[in-house]
């Protein structure tokens, strides 16, 4: 359209006017919209989300523009990776190897990373209805047999696995770096919390001596409660049963 945004509606010129081939006004459900279409060098879109709940486009509008950014990223990234949980199993590959050769607590470490990592491919079994188990246990039994230049992942179509780098199924390198990076920080830091301070007062619970006709009944009972009340009744010979949490 080769329009310039302006902050004012006066002394408006042709320098800042555009054009477009056609210009339509359209109803869309309750509410008419303004098209301009067949538009010169336009380097802009307006997406319509429609539905029946406000939840329905809220979430339909976050996966718009979640697409809308990892293609944005993966334009401007120089590397890409395979996606379908390739590269989390290829690293749970790799780790489990190097994991074998540390002796000591460290290993336990190491284990645990690797079954973290193996997460990703399994949830993405979940979240297409696939059996979790076969399809992760499929893509153990191929990392290893082909090694490090390995890029199966989780198969959506045909619901299995396949080379997701030649079916297309690309992620920028960088947002792998990030997200493995960021997790592991975050992991750091709960473990690194080894005690937690609390309010008592923010617990709850009546104050001392509040309890409405509590205390004119305490001191019918002589002081000390209902037991009280069972140590006066109770004579010699008598003898007064607890249980393990007695004390």
């Amino acid at each position: 359209m080769k329009a310039r945004v302006v902050t004012t509606t006066n002394g408006i010129t042709d320098e800042v006017l555009g054009a477009c081939g056609l210009f339509e006004e359209n109803q869309i459900g309750r509410e008419r919209y303004n098209f301009f279409t067949e538009c010169v060098d336009s380097q802009t879109a307006t997406f319509v989300l429609r539905g029946g709940a406000e939840q329905f486009l809220a979430e339909s509008e976050r996966s718009v523009h979640d697409a809308i950014m990892i293609v944005k990223r993966a334009v401007n990234s120089t590397a890409i990776v395979a996606g379908g949980g390739a590269v989390e199993m290829a690293v749970s590959r790799h780790l489990e190897q190097e994991g074998r050769r540390i002796a000591g607590k460290q290993q336990v470490v190491v284990q645990a990373f690797v079954k973290a990592l193996e997460i990703i491919p399994r949830q993405l079994c979940d979240n297409a209805g696939f059996d979790s188990m076969v399809i992760v246990n499929q893509l153990r039994k191929k990392h290893v047999e082909v090694g490090a230049d390995c890029w199966y992942g989780v198969d959506i179509e045909r619901e299995g696995i396949c080379d997701t780098y030649e079916s297309c199924v690309w992620e920028p390198a960088m947002s792998k770096i990030n997200s493995i990076s960021s997790a592991t920080e975050a992991a750091c830091l709960v473990l690194s919390i080894d005690e937690t301070v609390t309010n008592p007062k923010s617990q709850g619970g009546p104050p001392p001596g509040a309890g409405g006709r509590g205390a004119p009944l305490s001191k019918a009972m002589g002081g000390q409660g209902m037991m009280g009340m069972a140590n006066q009744a109770m004579g010699r010979g008598m003898h007064t049963m607890r249980g393990r949490g007695g004390k």
